[in-house]
């Protein structure tokens, strides 16, 4: 089994939906770098807590690439979200301090007058 094999192999297994599980495999310098697509809504499945699920397919490839002689690498292919927003900033402890957008007429001055 080769290395596209065994990675579509156990991926198909972890995710409830096998048919969206799609498996590129490009050669260039550096060795074979894995590409990993899968249904959006099964990432964290293909993750795991802390990227642990990740690491362990990272590691088990790269024994498969050692038996093979070749260097092997997993990207897992994060789509983007959908409308392109940025993520939202942390919460932060500092105070937001809005601009001011309001000027000060005569009008308003003479309300200030005690």
């Amino acid at each position: 089994m080769d290395d596209k094999e065994f990675l579509e192999t156990i991926v198909k297994a972890l995710v409830d939906k096998p048919e969206d599980v799609v498996v590129e495999r490009n050669i260039d310098e550096r060795g074979v770098l894995l590409t990993l697509k899968v249904n959006p809504e099964e990432m964290g499945k293909i993750i795991g807590k802390q990227g642990q699920t990740a690491r362990s397919l990272r590691t088990l490839l790269r024994i498969i690439g050692n038996k093979n002689n070749s260097y092997v690498n997993l990207k897992v292919y994060e789509p983007e979200k959908e409308g392109g927003d940025a993520p939202a900033p942390a919460a932060s402890s500092e105070p937001v301090i809005e601009p001011v957008t309001e000027s000060v007429t005569d009008a308003d001055v003479d309300d200030l007058k005690l």
